[in-house]
């Protein structure tokens, strides 16, 4: 018997790693994309002007943002990132900054594995965007969610995925076939699978050639007995994720409960080619292992046989 893979909904947490995210109003440099990117940026001018009605006439800040700066930080020395943003955050009395330094804050911890203390710092994030710019604080709310996923936090993780959802405005959607996508694991992990099947499919809705929310809902299928539908949901995650060692080891897993040894084995054995020192590569290895030897093909009777 193959021992079945961890549900991944259990053991995957996307907290956002390298942001590129959230600014009262858009950046001032191009910044790397994330899952949760800001649907829509104003122009310079604009944004000058929205920020001084809300009160949040941002200072002068030297040409690559600080934001940037300190998540590069936060990626090559978390130590000397965790100076400069406890720094930032004791300096500075500009709401948009309190924002951008407590976005970094949340990701040092996250990275930390502090997820309680990245929560507090991505809900103090939240707390600063004003209400008339809340579809810019989606992405944090999506940060807040994760923290708590991680967490061990299931019931407030899904409030925030749920407050996110709920904002008017925010009409980037490869980012809400994300967030639902990250309900499915909190609703998952509540017991509450009829729900997180309803949330995939609004993911694959939103975000049809997303291979992580395929890969989910295969997963979810495999979980309830539906080998078909698992079938066919995994199928469509290699389509767009073909070098996903994840979409790999399930598929393998779905193929041996369906009585298709060959094809777990190859499965398997394409992961550990393509991820042979990583975590699935290692997985893969233990589930071919226990599997064993491809059988030998045996010589037809009549071989060797003169034929009459």
């Amino acid at each position: 018997m193959i021992d079945l893979p961890a549900p991944l909904f259990a053991v995957e947490h996307r907290i956002e790693q390298q942001a590129s995210l959230m600014q009262i109003g858009p950046a001032t440099m191009s910044m790397r994309p994330s899952d949760l990117p800001i649907p829509r940026r104003r122009s310079p001018e604009q944004q000058r002007e929205a920020e001084k009605q809300a009160g949040l006439e941002r200072p002068n800040l030297p040409e690559q943002d600080r934001l940037a700066y300190c998540l590069q930080k936060a990626a090559t020395d978390p130590d000397a990132a965790m100076v400069e943003v406890q720094t930032w955050l004791g300096e500075s009395r500009d709401g948009g900054q309190q924002v951008r330094a407590n976005q970094c804050l949340g990701i040092l911890r996250s990275n930390a594995g502090d997820f309680d203390g990245a929560l507090e710092a991505f809900a103090q994030a939240v707390s600063g965007v004003p209400k008339q710019q809340e579809v810019a604080a989606v992405p944090l709310m999506g940060m807040a969610g994760n923290a708590a996923l991680a967490g061990g936090k299931a019931e407030q993780a899904l409030g925030w995925f749920d407050r996110a959802i709920a904002v008017q405005g925010y009409a980037d959607n490869a980012a809400l076939g994300a967030m639902q996508a990250d309900r499915s694991r909190a609703l998952v992990a509540l017991g509450r699978l009829a729900e997180a099947g309803d949330a995939l499919d609004e993911a694959h809705r939103l975000a049809p050639e997303d291979p992580e929310g395929w890969l989910l809902s295969a997963t979810l299928a495999r979980r309830n007995g539906e080998l078909d539908r698992a079938q066919r949901d995994i199928e469509v995650a290699a389509q767009y994720g073909p070098r996903n060692p994840q979409i790999g080891l399930e598929a393998g897993v779905i193929a041996v409960l369906s009585g298709r040894d060959e094809a777990a084995r190859k499965s398997w054995e394409s992961v550990v080619s393509a991820d042979k020192d990583g975590e699935a590569g290692k997985t893969a290895q233990s589930y071919l292992e226990q599997l064993g030897p491809a059988p030998k093909s045996e010589a037809p009777a009549t071989a060797g046989k003169t034929a009459p």
